[in-house]
């Protein structure tokens, strides 16, 4: 069996979701660590008045390919745009473009997929579920295909507890919900929706579910495998530590709460926080492409690239991390409030309390004294933004899952010890306090885009919130006393009892003072 980078050698590759955060990791990872490569065709959609070409183009301009462009200056000439829209019929891939890509691909990754949780379900079907179809389709035409791999996702079967490495039979027939959706407006969808994803908590993880199902159907004697990655977060070593690119899942939490405007989040303190760093999921899928085209199993083999069983960590575990970090080690900059501790409530009335107190009322409050001194009102529809994504996570914040990982270590078992320091798949070593703090690091250096010149003026403002904070407090806190006192004889007689100690004490404090000279 040939190494992982010989495999690579002189393969065409054609990657879906390679302008997405998965993909732009797994082109910079293939290029660099298997330099052999001949090309790479990477489906594009033209997108706001850009061609796929100049998408391209913009993209190699990401930080992500710093260290690749040292070594390979003209890495770009090995990326050919392929521009098409999972959305359309044929993923809108012009016809001399099919030929281009049966006539030279060799390995297909298809990393694309709409990832939002609240996603029409309309929609959701043609990215998730018919895009597959079409992809399989087109799959089956390439004359020297080699092995397609398909990135599903860790949560496809979260109706169950413990989740092995198999595909689970779908509660409905995909090719019927496909039929369905195609004469079904949108709204007529939108209102069948929460019955027909039943136990499942979105669109995405429904949809992820019937791909599945449906892939194995439409690419039988196909040499297919899955690989299923949980909640894929910042990069732990590659190619830059803490590297990402948008704010969903936790990056969105963790920059909330170091602004200070997240106080409370539905979540279980004791559940497993399922985070995979991106370089892991993008070893796996390269090392997978591997072994499936070099070993040809019978059946399609699923791998979950997941932390949960082998090195777990809680919310309630991380909360502190972060909140330390964000506290006394890199604040951000322009923070709302001083980020403190994430009170965390299983139950919804207890956490929509906290909503209220935390941060509907400050949000109030804030924005009246905008309208006061004439500026436009923002917080509320900030924090408007940030209960939408909150509302879409709090069933993964709530829950753990168990998954197995049989076939993860039957593919390590099968790599070279060089292979396995190169494409590293296992997260046991993870450190997770130190992950974390490069994590938020990352946030908000690739993110916010803020510079770490800008620190001091970033405590300082820490500082000048915590000042304004106790000062509030005193005043609210004397105001309700001198109320107290105006209304009750017993708080009046209580103040005098512990002024009249107060400047007793202070008395015999000048009269030590007096005899000790």
């Amino acid at each position: 069996m040939r190494t992982v980078g010989e495999f690579y050698k002189g393969q065409s590759i054609f990657i879906t979701g390679g302008t997405g955060f998965i993909g732009k990791v797994l082109i910079e990872k293939l290029l660099r660590c298997c330099p052999g490569i001949k090309c790479m065709y990477l489906l594009v959609r033209p997108k706001k008045g850009q061609a796929a070409e100049e998408r391209i183009q913009d993209m190699i301009q990401s930080q992500v390919f710093q260290c690749l462009k040292k070594d390979q200056p003209d890495f770009g000439d090995k990326l050919v745009p392929i521009g098409g829209d999972l959305c359309e019929d044929e993923i809108g891939i012009s016809q001399c473009d099919q030929q281009t890509l049966r006539d030279n691909v060799t390995v297909v990754f298809h990393c694309a997929a709409t990832i939002r949780f609240d996603e029409p379900l309309k929609r959701a079907l043609k990215m998730n579920v018919i895009a597959v179809k079409n992809m399989i389709n087109l799959a089956k035409t390439i004359q020297n295909l080699e092995v397609f791999i398909h990135i599903s996702t860790a949560y496809a079967h979260c109706d169950r507890d413990h989740i092995e490495e198999m595909i689970y039979p779908s509660q409905h027939d995909p090719y019927k919900v496909i039929a369905a959706s195609e004469w079904m407006d949108d709204e007529m969808m939108d209102k069948i929706t929460p019955n027909l994803i039943g136990k499942k908590p979105n669109t995405y993880t429904f949809t992820k579910q019937l791909a599945e199902n449906l892939l194995i159907k439409e690419g039988a004697g196909m040499n297919i495998a899955i690989v299923r990655p949980s909640i894929v977060g910042a990069a732990w070593k590659e190619p830059i530590a803490g590297w990402i690119d948008n704010m969903n899942g936790p990056g969105g939490l963790y920059i909330a709460a170091g602004k200070g405007l997240l106080k409370t989040m539905l979540a279980s303190s004791e559940a497993i926080a399922d985070i995979i760093p991106v370089d892991f999921p993008v070893n796996m899928i390269i090392s997978v492409g591997w072994y499936t085209a070099e070993a040809r199993p019978k059946d399609v083999l699923v791998y979950h690239c997941t932390t949960g069983t082998i090195n777990p960590m809680t919310w309630g575990e991380m909360e502190p991390v972060v909140m330390n970090y964000w506290k006394h080690k890199n604040p951000l900059e322009n923070c709302f409030r001083r980020p403190k501790t994430v009170q965390m409530s299983t139950t919804s009335y207890a956490h929509n309390y906290l909503v209220f107190v935390g941060h509907r009322l400050p949000a109030y409050l804030t924005d009246l004294a905008f309208k006061c001194v004439g500026k436009k009102p923002r917080m509320m529809k900030i924090y408007n933004k940030l209960h939408k994504v909150m509302g879409t996570l709090d069933y993964f914040t709530r829950r753990s899952w168990k998954w197995t990982s049989h076939n993860s270590e039957m593919l390590k078992s099968h790599m070279t010890e060089e292979d396995l320091k190169t494409f590293y798949i296992c997260p046991r070593s993870l450190h997770w306090p130190t992950y974390l703090e490069s994590y938020c690091g990352g946030t908000k250096k690739f993110i916010l885009n803020e510079d770490s010149s800008n620190l001091p003026a970033a405590r300082a403002h820490l500082i000048k919130l915590r000042n304004i904070r106790y000062t509030f407090n005193t005043i609210i806190l004397i105001g309700l006393w001198r109320v107290l006192i105006a209304r009750s004889q017993f708080a009046r007689n209580l103040w005098y009892f512990v002024m009249g100690l107060v400047f007793k004490f202070v008395r015999y404090l000048r009269l030590t003072s007096t005899i000790k000279r």
